[in-house]
């Protein structure tokens, strides 16, 4: 079978002609190519596209930079994929250790200089036999099941379908979200950023949580009020939040979430360039040997949807 031509931009990376040749295609200049990788931010991505081309893979799994600079609508043939599910161990990885540490205390007791023992007794929670929502149960969100399994921890699903997520005690479709917040101990965001999930956890979602309940996010910081988090924060309303992303971000100096002792800030890191290429590579030979087939991509990108 003659390779498939694809080509990659902006530039001709190793590793991911490597990705495409073991899946079935072969580089090409963009001229002649059937697909194309793209391995940059949407400021970079050219103003016309060959006929000839007929997919493009997005090396972001979030992609509202790309529908707001107006890519994927100004191309309404061509199919475009993102990196979604990719990177879903590392960041899943990352939400666990954020939500663990919550709920056993640990960042106050690293920051402690005395010892403290009776106190923290007291602070020191367990997620056995709690109740994890996980809101946008996707990639991430089916890596960071099991996770949560091993521990004793019960699972609450949200995603748009509402169809069983593997692993899950129970799955919501998103027009049930409103029942997650009187029947969850802890709160995973792991939702794509669009207009609709645009301040999903807000004032009166953070009321109906409990006083120990603790709020991860590793989505994009627009689906948490930052002004209503940092009030339920202060107030001591819930037990804390641990954020890797955050509205405005970066976060400023001097933002209030800084300095409040039961909130954990990590520089949108849990998915680091240095654990990216392989993971993306991986994903690229993936996509490439479905296009190849005819058979459905991976996180193929819905325009009404928005992601």
């Amino acid at each position: 079978m003659t390779p498939v031509p694809i080509a990659l931009g902006p530039h001709a990376d190793p590793m991911l002609m490597e990705a495409i040749a073991s899946g079935g295609g072969e580089w090409a200049p963009m001229v002649d190519a059937q697909a194309l990788v793209w391995a940059a931010d949407p400021d970079r991505f050219p103003d016309e596209l060959p006929e000839s081309v007929r997919w493009v893979q997005l090396y972001s799994a979030g992609v509202e930079d790309w529908f707001a600079a107006g890519i994927i609508a100004r191309h309404p043939r061509v199919v475009f994929t993102s990196a979604a599910g990719a990177f879903s161990a590392t960041v899943a990885e990352h939400a666990f250790a954020l939500l663990l540490a919550g709920v056993r205390a640990l960042p106050e007791q690293l920051a402690a200089t005395s010892w403290r023992q009776q106190e923290f007794f007291g602070k020191v929670g367990t997620l056995r036999g709690s109740t994890v929502a996980i809101l946008g149960a996707g990639g991430i969100g089916r890596a960071l099941i099991p996770m949560l399994s091993s521990v004793g921890a019960k699972v609450l699903a949200v995603t748009r379908s509402g169809l069983a997520v593997p692993g899950a005690a129970e799955t919501l479709p998103a027009d049930r979200t409103d029942e997650v917040w009187d029947r969850t101990d802890h709160v995973v965001v792991a939702a794509p950023a669009t207009a609709r999930t645009r301040h999903l956890v807000g004032a009166e979602q953070l009321g109906r949580l409990g006083a120990h309940s603790w709020v991860i996010n590793v989505a994009r910081g627009s689906l948490v009020d930052t002004d209503a988090l940092v009030k339920a924060l202060r107030d001591k309303a819930i037990g804390g939040a641990g954020l890797d992303v955050t509205d405005p971000e970066p976060l400023p100096d001097g933002h209030p979430l800084w300095s409040l002792p039961n909130a954990i800030i990590t520089p949108h890191c849990s998915n680091p360039p240095s654990v990216r290429p392989p993971a993306f590579a991986d994903h690229v030979a993936t996509n490439v040997r479905r296009f190849v087939a005819g058979e459905e991509l991976l996180a193929r990108i819905d325009p009404v949807a928005g992601y």
